[in-house]
């Protein structure tokens, strides 16, 4: 019986894809640090644990139902990151340490099984739970309830114009500073930038909020915020990727300056990858996955809006920028993974970050859809369609020039990984534009 049912060999391709994904899904960290930080704690951690959660519950006054359910809430979600942190893979990044990762995938997992819990409420219960959360969003109203947009925009003067630079221009700016630090390429991040614009005309007809003046969108919105968000994000990519990257031991600095200072530089990439989404041989299936790309983070930027405009709470809520700063810190391992899983052809499965994004986004858009049910009967099908079919038509416009800059420009003597290229179609993605658009 042991013969029979004994586990088979594995074969040499069915190891190297192992641990193959293995770097993809779970980074290993190199033996450069403090043993003490990198160690499993596992019995002490679980004695820690023990210890609070008995001090938690025969110490504190229990006498306030609603404070009940805020500290068990709460606790739930602290020994739910305890888990992370002891069974959750680390995900492509190690720094500043793999741990921090595994609780932002906890937390995303949270977010995710959260997400599945409100699909299967009323919406009743769904304004219960969110006046539960804060007392102050009974009195909550829309911004296109209370603000007017895309007014006299003939009328341009210098206050105006100056009037748009708040807060929310900045995060604009800086927003897609890090949005280029994630993408690393100015032509998908143009892309996103413009076809963005375009969705926001295609959806005014939903959300009041998306109109505005021609020179607040092609100026403010599309040159200054993002085009500069754009080329610092593209610079600081530049700068990091010439570096030469020797990481010591912090053990091995003996001076108090140098320890410092390597102690900060933990809070730095540990390496810098060279990021190339296409290139004059991709395959259809490569040039179809950037396309899904294109689609899945148009998602992502409609939810952040239906959401808030549906569930009713403003921009300045911590339910809104919570949400973003959160997609924003997910959004990091899940475009690595899926540019592994795009790119590297012995990656045959997208990373766990990857896949529970993925979920994340469609199920905002599912609980957007059956609570905004009076809003989405107002849907013109036709702009839907007609958006979709510009999408589509910019984006492998796009792609199609990024291949051909790849292949009369690009660089000749870059060196790249080897599985990058191993087993690519020799039919060049011009050929497979040609077929789709003639």
């Amino acid at each position: 019986m042991a013969s029979a049912f004994g586990s088979r060999t594995l074969s040499k391709d069915d190891v190297n894809y192992r641990m193959h994904f293995r770097t993809i899904n779970e980074q290993q960290v190199e033996d450069i640090t403090i043993d003490f930080f990198y160690k499993p704690h596992t019995i002490t951690l679980l004695t820690c644990t023990v210890l609070s959660l008995m001090y938690f519950a025969f110490t504190r006054d229990d006498g306030n139902p609603d404070n009940n359910l805020w500290v068990g809430l709460i606790l739930v979600i602290s020994f739910f990151l305890v888990i992370s942190v002891l069974a959750f893979p680390n995900g492509p990044f190690t720094r500043p340490h793999p741990a921090i990762w595994r609780i932002v995938f906890g937390l995303s997992v949270l977010y995710f099984l959260f997400l599945v819990f409100i699909i299967f409420l009323n919406w009743e219960q769904v304004k219960s739970l969110m006046f539960w959360l804060d007392p102050n969003l009974r009195y909550a109203k829309r911004e296109a309830d209370v603000m007017e947009y895309a007014v006299n925009c003939h009328v341009i003067t210098w206050e105006r114009i100056l009037s748009h630079f708040d807060i929310f221009a900045f995060s604009h700016f800086w927003g897609w500073g890090m949005k280029a630090l994630l993408i690393r390429s100015y032509g998908l991040c143009w892309t996103i930038s413009i076809t963005w614009e375009l969705t926001e005309l295609f959806f005014m007809h939903l959300l009041p909020n998306f109109a505005e003046c021609w020179w607040d969108q092609v100026i403010l919105d599309i040159l200054l915020c993002n085009g500069g968000g754009i080329w610092l994000g593209m610079t600081v990519c530049r700068f990091l990727e010439m570096r030469t990257y020797h990481w010591a031991s912090i053990k091995d600095i003996h001076s108090t300056t140098g320890k410092i200072k390597r102690a900060a530089l933990q809070f730095t990439p540990a390496s810098w990858t060279y990021v190339r989404w296409l290139d004059p041989k991709s395959s259809l299936q490569r040039v179809t996955g950037v396309y899904l790309f294109m689609i899945i983070w148009q998602l992502t930027e409609l939810n952040t809006f239906f959401l808030k405009h549906i569930f009713v709470f403003p921009a300045c809520h911590a339910l809104s920028w919570c949400r973003i700063l959160f997609i924003g810190i997910i959004t990091a391992p899940t475009v690595r993974q899926y540019y592994a899983y795009l790119t590297d052809t012995q990656c045959k499965r997208v990373g766990t970050q990857c896949w529970v994004f993925g979920a994340i986004a469609f199920l905002e858009a599912l609980a957007c859809v059956k609570f905004g049910q009076d809003l989405f009967s107002k849907t013109q099908v036709l702009y839907v369609f007609l958006w979709l079919v510009c999408l589509a038509f910019i984006t492998f416009l796009c792609l199609y020039g990024m291949v051909w800059y790849a292949e009369n420009y690009g660089p000749r003597e870059k060196v790249l990984h080897v599985s990058h290229y191993k087993n690519e179609r020799l039919r060049s993605s011009r050929e497979y534009f040609m077929m789709f658009f003639f």
